[in-house]
Order: structure tokens, then C-alpha cells, then sequence
């Protein structure tokens, strides 16, 4: 009986070592893998070579009317599992972070074929981790809130809800923000955020040339139209979304961020 299951893969951040042992699995047993435009060469090159490779990645300001591009994916998704090949949807970070991975799933059981989703290491998680900055710590975070800066409208009401988390000690873990960053910063003090709160830039989470810019939401702005910070970024924002160095730093010093 023909295969008829598709994997939806998390690819993680890009360091090919965050990769899941049954991601690998799944890669290494594929007849066709479609891939995003923030898949590392280093994951790409598992996929075998006789396995057919599709770019159906998107990048900001391409144009494309993402509506029809993710018809068009669900699309070859379906004509290919229905054909039996091993159909491998292979996307960046997690599936289900901000990665239309659940409209996917949608389309696939209602065309009558299996699926299953492969969890990755989302940007977000990994580049706290990195970087060494505590987004839940005992006794001082008991939650986190995940937003996306790149379709959000980001009005008042939206952003006093946003900052009443950010208040109660909740650490802001941002995607896609950069572009958008000066009017989101600005939101956030207009809602009551302090403008000496912490924020990090983490720019190509897990990549050799990581980097990570800290300053505040007074700062931040300025600091980055001095200093380039390559894209895709990920921005923690929060009292206590601070490196354990710094922390370590400020509490035997006076020192503080840019």
C-alpha cells in the first residue's frame, strides 16, 4: 500500500546538532522534501540525494501573496503523499510557532491523509538558551508571552494587555520584530512600560555568527541603527530578561546596559 503520511519537521534554529533524532529520521527516509527559506545548508545537506528538493520558502518583502503560496504548498503536499512518496514538509524553527504548520495539518486531513508534526527548538527557546537569559526563573517567572512583531497592528488595547504581563514579571519573547520595533517600543511605554526595562536582540539564533545586542526600550532603537543586526532576529524584552553575566555583573557593580 502506498505511503500516504506527511511529516511536518522542525528544522530548529539552524544549528544542524539542534536537530531531533526523529526529524533526522524522517529527512533521511524522504522521496520529496518541500523546505523554507531559513533551512540551514547544513540540515539540507541529511536529505538524501536521490530525494526530490523544493524551495516553497517566502522572505519579507518578496511579494508574494502568501495566500496563494500556501495553497500552492498544501497543494504538492497532498499530490505527492497521494502518489506514495515519503512526503517531508520541512520548516524552520517549530512547526507550530508562528510557522502556518496547524494550517498545513488542516488541509492534509481534509484531504484524507495521515500526518504528523515533528517538534523543533523555536528560535525564541534557543536563544535564551544561548544566551544565557533566564525568560522563567523560580521565584521570579512563572510565565512567558510569545508574540509575533511582523503582522500584529499592535493597537492600545493590544498593548495594555501585552504590558500588564511585561508588569507582573512576564518576560515578552518577540519574533519578527525588527522592522516594526520603533513602534512596538513605543507602545510599550505608552502603556506603561518603563523605558529602562531590558531588552536583547538575538540575531541568527545558533548560527557561528550569532550575535546579541542588549540595551532597553529607551535605547535600543539608537543603539541599532549603529550596530547592524543581521536578520532574522529574536528580541526578549522584560525586567528580568537580562544574561546571567550582566546579572552576575550588576549585582557587584553599578554597571548597566548600553
Amino acid at each position: 500500500m502506498p505511503n500516504r503520511k506527511v511529516s511536518l519537521i522542525g528544522a530548529g534554529p539552524g544549528d544542524v546538532e539542534l536537530l531531533t533524532l526523529k526529524a533526522l529520521k524522517r529527512l533521511q527516509a524522504a522521496d520529496v522534501v518541500l523546505y523554507d527559506s531559513l533551512i540551514s545548508e547544513e540540515v539540507l545537506a541529511l536529505i538524501p540525494k536521490n530525494a526530490e528538493k523544493i524551495y516553497v520558502g517566502k522572505r519579507l518583502g518578496d511579494k508574494q501573496d502568501q495566500t496563494l503560496r500556501q495553497n500552492d504548498i498544501n497543494r504538492l503536499l497532498i499530490e505527492h503523499a497521494k502518489s506514495g512518496k515519503a512526503c517531508v514538509r520541512l520548516k524552520s524553527g517549530d512547526p507550530f510557532m508562528f510557522g502556518r504548520g496547524v494550517e498545513e495539518v488542516r488541509a492534509l486531513l481534509e484531504a484524507d491523509l495521515e500526518v504528523e508534526v515533528v517538534p523543533g527548538i523555536t528560535a525564541g527557546i534557543a536563544a535564551a538558551n544561548l544566551c544565557h537569559v533566564p525568560i522563567t526563573e523560580r521565584h521570579k517567572t512563572t510565565s512567558v508571552l510569545f508574540c509575533t512583531g511582523h503582522t500584529a497592528n499592535y493597537d492600545f488595547e493590544h498593548m495594555k494587555a501585552v504590558a500588564e504581563l511585561i508588569k507582573s514579571g512576564s518576560p515578552l519573547v518577540l519574533y519578527m520584530g525588527l522592522k516594526n520595533l520603533e513602534n512596538i517600543v513605543l507602545r510599550l511605554q505608552e502603556a506603561g512600560i518603563s523605558g529602562a526595562t531590558t531588552i536583547c536582540a538575538i540575531s541568527r539564533v545558533s548560527y557561528p555568527d550569532q550575535s546579541l545586542i542588549c540595551g532597553t526600550l529607551e535605547t535600543i532603537c539608537e543603539t541599532l541603527t549603529q550596530q547592524e543586526l543581521k536578520t532574522p532576529a529574536i528580541f526578549l524584552i522584560g525586567e528580568h530578561a537580562k544574561p546571567v553575566e550582566h546579572l552576575l555583573l550588576h549585582s557587584n557593580s553599578t554597571s548597566s546596559l548600553i
